[in-house]
């Protein structure tokens, strides 16, 4: 086990390597890290698609392989972010968490449910800062939101619905027959990684790789840990005891369906005991920060996703929970007895609370969550820097985590599933639990 890691003064700029600088998130996430940190180095198996990046830190070496990024960049960095395909995020940044590097990780957390629960063990272990990119955690809104669930303004929550536009992607087609030349500036191998050996097609990479099972988890792993972190979060919700699908049309062995529901169960529980991922606590997380209310009572939420692709009667359940209001592409509802909270938006970051004359006087409560100084992106760095804490971090994001891909198993299992935390195991479908981890191709490991 490597010594403790490095933590940079406050005064001073913390070195960071970041894996994935293509596509839309990956640039993203690096040019905002960058306005706080050097960037040093930054892994791309498509140099085309890092160009910009590339272009925007030119002292940054390049590099196509992250693993020989790290190896040599050892000494000279502090932290890492992984800004890739979902099937790659456990395995960049297990690697990086091993050697003491602290770690922002793109949502989700990991491809499959076993990656998930063995980075947050190994976050702990190795002491490292840790935070997902969900970013509407970081914003003062979406705090303001989970403090006034937890004062109890709109009572006790029974039930959740939660919601996205997406996909944008092509959906519920066959694996392609077809292949198609590798781009020059691409290495095929490394984007594949940990997954089977397929030929390459442009229906994978770029951009179309999330509705594929092999690389990407669906719109519930691209959106779930944005829209359902509020509920997540207020709620103190923690592992389900079922979860069941209703798979979409077209849905194949290969690829995820056009649209798809998932109906969770969370059991009753205390916020006395363990952590979120088996019941309730939020994790490290000072008491001040997540004052515990006592014993919760079970809730039920219901994931819709396929936007204007959701079947009539679908829009009609969501809408007939708005009288008057137009549904927004994305959001979340929760019903509690003595009101109702709605959000409409990816992130949480926005909140009404209904019915309006109900609630035209009401005033928040005092703050008990630490309000964020800059954006999310700021908030990890400012922790790695011993300043204050990352809100989602992996003891709160892995649990997280876990609930969405769990959903992503229902839609493959086709089934009901009963699921033991403690012992990840699903016990009513034993065939199920291949879904919860892969076999990785040879060369790559966890």
């Amino acid at each position: 086990m490597p010594g403790r890691p490095r933590r940079g003064s406050p005064n001073n700029k913390l070195q960071i390597a970041c894996i994935g600088g293509g596509g839309g998130q990956g640039a993203c996430d690096i040019a905002a890290v960058g306005k706080h940190a050097d960037i040093v180095a930054i892994a791309d198996v498509d140099f085309a698609m890092a160009f910009k990046s590339f272009k925007a830190f030119p002292q940054a070496k390049q590099y196509k392989d992250f693993r020989k990024m790290l190896d040599e960049m050892d000494r000279r960095i502090d932290a890492v972010t992984v800004s890739i395909p979902d099937h790659q995020h456990a395995v960049a940044a297990m690697m990086a968490v091993k050697m003491g590097k602290h770690v922002y990780v793109q949502k989700p957390l990991a491809h499959d449910l076993y990656e998930a629960r063995r980075l947050t063990e190994a976050a702990r272990i190795y002491g490292v800062v840790t935070q997902l990119g969900n970013q509407g955690s970081a914003n003062s809104r979406f705090r303001e939101a989970v403090e006034v669930v937890w004062s109890g303004a709109i009572g006790t929550v029974r039930e959740v619905h939660v919601w996205s536009d997406r996909p944008f992607w092509p959906t519920g087609i066959r694996r392609p027959e077809y292949v198609d030349p590798v781009p020059p500036t691409l290495d095929w191998d490394l984007w594949l990684g940990t997954a089977p050996l397929r030929p390459y097609t442009r229906d994978y990479h770029p951009m179309k790789w999330r509705a594929w099972y092999d690389f990407g988890t669906g719109t519930l792993g691209d959106m779930g840990c944005h829209t359902a972190n509020l509920p997540f979060m207020a709620l103190k919700l923690g592992a389900p005891s079922t979860v069941e699908a209703e798979p979409g049309p077209n849905v194949t062995e290969d690829t995820y369906g056009t649209w798809n529901i998932v109906r969770y169960e969370f059991p009753a529980r205390s916020c006395r005991e363990g952590i979120l991922g088996t019941a309730g606590n939020l994790g490290t997380a000072a008491p001040s920060e997540f004052p515990f209310r006592g014993d919760l009572p079970p809730v039920k939420l219901t994931w819709y996703e396929g936007g204007t692709r959701m079947t009539p009667w679908v829009k009609e359940t969501i809408e007939n929970l708005l009288p008057g209001r137009e549904l927004a592409p994305n959001g979340s509802i929760l019903i509690g007895d003595k009101g109702t909270m709605y959000s409409p938006g990816e992130y949480g970051e926005s909140y009404k609370l209904l019915p309006e004359e109900q609630f035209k006087d009401y005033r928040p409560p005092t703050p008990t969550l630490p309000r964020p100084r800059g954006e999310h992106h700021e908030e990890w760095i400012r922790a790695c820097k011993g300043q204050g804490n990352a809100l989602s971090n992996f003891d709160y994001a892995g649990p997280l985590t876990e609930m969405i891909l769990l959903g992503c198993v229902a839609l493959r299992a086709r089934s009901r599933i009963e699921w033991d935390a403690a012992n990840l195991n699903i016990t009513n479908n034993p065939k199920a639990n291949d879904y919860l981890r892969r076999e990785y191709r040879k060369g790559w490991d966890l």
